[in-house]
């Protein structure tokens, strides 16, 4: 084979008078590029780990200091207050310097030991600076344990009745006189030394101790751009983005990526970033870890049922997107077989924690299972080309419910689900992700989404054809077939895993739609947050989708603090149901339900400003082992969009995303993810489940349609009162002119 002969890089011949050797100058002079490049890159590390070390200064400006010092001794001026003087005094080997050499040595000590403590000292002000929340609303104070507990009964009020309200209220005041205390100073001793006494806590209690599948649980998905494929190659299309993923990679680990700010104004903290590529969750039978790794420069490939690993560079280099382009139609071309138990292989990593941890161990602990497993693992990501295409068709009014599905679970096997996210290709050129929630939430994977689309779409693009731009290598190795030895007992675990995924997956009942009556440009109009105009159209659809009121859950991120990761913000409060109550009453006048309204929404933005500066209390009375039994049956989330701000979608409305989803958290609940996309369109991602009767994805839909219409109504009742009274005011004012 071609490929096999590309691989060797000597050959040699044993002869009567001696070896004969000979090597092959390709690889040798990719051998070399590759060490250039790895040299390279440890200089670029070392280069930004001296820029951070001495951040907010620079390495010049210690020369500045050093400058400014000699300056002022040659001019006879001693700042130091005779430092210079006590360190000329006591320097080792003093007797072997010159008097000169003392001084000048000594002027450099000094100024670097100033240089520091001004470092150290710009970098304690700057915290203190940014660790001030008074430009999000009114400075208030920090909140007291009691504080907290009487904001979560406030919290729970609009849900129980008296009797179940009293017994709570003892509970919480139990709590609260008895343990809350000695509970609070372990935590605040966990505050002095750890960087954030929540973000591990969370990371392992909420994600990686669960034993259930994280497929549809835990993972979530992003689409594609929602008008525009850019082409239709299948090929082509995964060869362009997987370009852009590794330029992506390749400015993370130069930390080139400039930090996302707050409104504009607070960096927030790019942790989470750091274990976006070579990173995967390896299964425990107690416990999952998240294995991170680095320098990884193989991709592996899942088509048909089998499984190929792709080499990402050559001769110290990316692969160009041409390049990857003629690696993946090889993998499409490619009509093997897939081996034994190779098929439905990834089902392990679909269905629950402890049997995948067990195989893991007993199937795949040696020989070439191990070396394919080490080698999807250790990978810089997951690359699935699917058979069947999907993607946004406004001819078909469940087409998006069918990308949504395929993306969050596929046919149960065919993502690899462990992995930090797996890129999915469909044979129409459209594209997506499915990502594992543990090492970080949506909006740092729809960072590098958005970075990867613009990239695509605006630099690297396609020719006439939709080909690829660039020369077509065909001289690369092919890529290679991994091999398993799968025996019956293991593929038997195997199909027990998919079957119990298929069940999750044949359950969930999803439905994805685009509101367009109006965006956030009209709600700004009103003056009202975008987020809590939504919020409150989701109170008022579930109530009346099911007739009563439930505890909601709304994410808001808390990366303002190092570490941080996401705070609840509890959406069903006493002024939204007070609201909701007023718009089903019919007794009650426009006027009345906009106050409400107004309230309601207030109340909200408030308390959603008080989960992103860390006061809010989930999160604290979770580390405080706080377990509360009320399930969230409405879980909402909203996916930011224009993070980088690359595309400017007043001039390309089209390049525009449809966001992502998740399933549903309660079994009887709703999972909603709405995205607020330009000025004019929302798109919403419902999911519910089949098996419960009392939740229908398409009804809710049509509730939140008909409760945003209808919020919107109350506005434009008020603004035509107005013009009515301003026309009245009118008339009368040039009656009064007439007479």
């Amino acid at each position: 084979m071609a490929e096999a002969h590309q691989a060797v890089g000597f050959q040699f011949t044993v002869r009567p008078d001696g070896v004969d050797l000979r090597l092959s100058q390709e690889v040798i002079k990719n051998i070399y590029l590759s060490g250039v490049t790895a040299w390279k890159k440890r200089a670029i590390q070392f280069k930004n780990g001296v820029l951070a070390g001495v951040y907010p200064a620079s390495p010049s400006s210690w020369l500045i200091v050093v400058i400014a010092m000699m300056s002022s001794l040659y001019i006879r001026i001693d700042p130091s207050l005779g430092m210079i003087d006590a360190i000329k005094d006591n320097l080792p080997r003093r007797d072997c310097m010159s008097v000169q050499t003392r001084a000048v040595l000594s002027a450099i000590l000094f100024a670097t030991g100033l240089w520091l403590f001004l470092i150290y000292l710009l970098r304690y002000t700057l915290k203190a600076l940014l660790s001030y929340h008074g430009w999000i609303f009114e400075s208030h104070g920090k909140m007291s344990t009691s504080t907290k507990v009487w904001l979560y009964l406030d919290s729970v009020r609009p849900l129980l009745d008296s009797d179940q309200y009293d017994q709570m209220e003892i509970l919480a005041n139990d709590f609260k006189d008895s343990k809350a205390a000695q509970l609070q100073r372990y935590l605040m001793l966990k505050s002095w030394w750890a960087t954030n006494y929540v973000s591990d806590w969370w990371e392992e209690y909420i994600y990686l101790r669960g034993r259930s599948p994280i497929m549809v649980n835990s993972n979530f998905y992003i689409m594609d751009l929602l008008y525009v494929t850019p082409t239709h190659r299948q090929a082509a299309r995964a060869g362009n983005v997987v370009h852009a993923m590794l330029k992506y990679r390749r400015k993370l680990e130069r930390g080139e990526h400039a930090p996302l700010r707050a409104l504009g104004t607070v960096p927030m903290c790019s942790s989470q970033m750091e274990r976006m590529f070579n990173t995967t969750r390896i299964p425990g039978i107690e416990t999952d870890i998240v294995q991170h790794l680095t320098d990884r420069k193989h991709l592996v490939v899942y088509h048909k049922g089998r499984f190929f690993q792709v080499w990402l560079y050559t001769g110290g280099r990316h692969l160009l997107p041409s390049e990857l382009e003629t690696q993946f139609q090889r993998i499409l071309n490619d009509t093997s077989e897939p081996q034994p138990g190779e098929l439905k292989l990834a089902a392990l990593t679909a269905g629950n924690r402890v049997p995948w941890a067990r195989a893991r161990i007993k199937y795949f602990g040696q020989g070439v299972n191990r070396v394919s497993l080490d080698a999807i693992e250790s990978a810089a990501f997951f690359l699935t080309l699917d058979d069947e295409p999907q993607g946004y068709d406004p001819a078909k009014t469940d087409s998006l419910d069918s990308y949504a599905k395929s993306l969050l679970h596929g046919n149960c096997y065919d993502r690899w689900f462990d992995k930090s996210f797996t890129l999915i290709s469909y044979p129409n050129g459209k594209m997506g992700i499915n990502a594992e929630h543990s090492w970080a939430d949506a909006p740092i994977v729809g960072h590098m989404w958005e970075y990867v689309l613009a990239t695509d779409c605006f630099q690297l693009g396609y020719t006439e054809e939709g080909h690829c731009k660039g020369d077509v290598n065909k001289g690369l190795p092919h890529p290679t077939r991994l091999q398993w030895q799968i025996q019956k007992e293991c593929q038997g675990v195997i199909e027990t895993s998919y079957r119990s995924a298929k069940q999750i997956a044949d359950d969930v009942d999803f439905h994805a739609y685009l509101f367009s009556d109006f965006g956030k440009g009209l709600i700004k109009k009103c003056r009202t947050s975008p987020d809590a105009f939504i919020q409150l159209a989701l109170q008022l659809a579930q109530f009346r989708d099911q007739g009563v009121f439930c505890l909601t859950y709304e994410s808001s991120m808390t990366r303002m603090f190092r570490d941080g990761r996401t705070e609840t913000v509890r959406s069903c409060t006493s002024e939204a149901v007070a609201f909701v109550r007023a718009m089903e009453d019919t007794s009650a006048t426009n006027t009345q339900r906009l106050g409400l309204f107004r309230k309601a929404a207030d109340t909200h933005q408030n308390m959603y400003r008080l989960a992103m500066t860390g006061s809010g209390i989930d999160r604290h009375l979770f580390c405080l082992y706080i377990v509360l039994s009320e399930p969230w049956k409405l879980s909402t989330s909203q996916t930011p969009q224009q993070q980088l701000n690359l595309v400017d979608i007043t001039k390309f409305p089209k390049y525009v995303g449809a966001g992502g989803g998740f399933g549903p958290v309660a079994d009887d609940g709703y999972g909603v993810s709405y995205i607020i996309v330009g000025e004019n369109l929302i798109t919403f991602h419902i999911s519910c489940k089949f098996s419960s009767a009392d939740t229908d994805s398409c009804r809710f839909s049509q509730n939140i349609q008909k409760a945003m219409l209808d919020i919107q109504g109350l506005f434009k009742a008020e603004n035509d009162k107005k013009m009515v009274e301003l026309g009245t005011h009118v008339q009368l004012e040039n009656g009064k002119k007439h007479i």
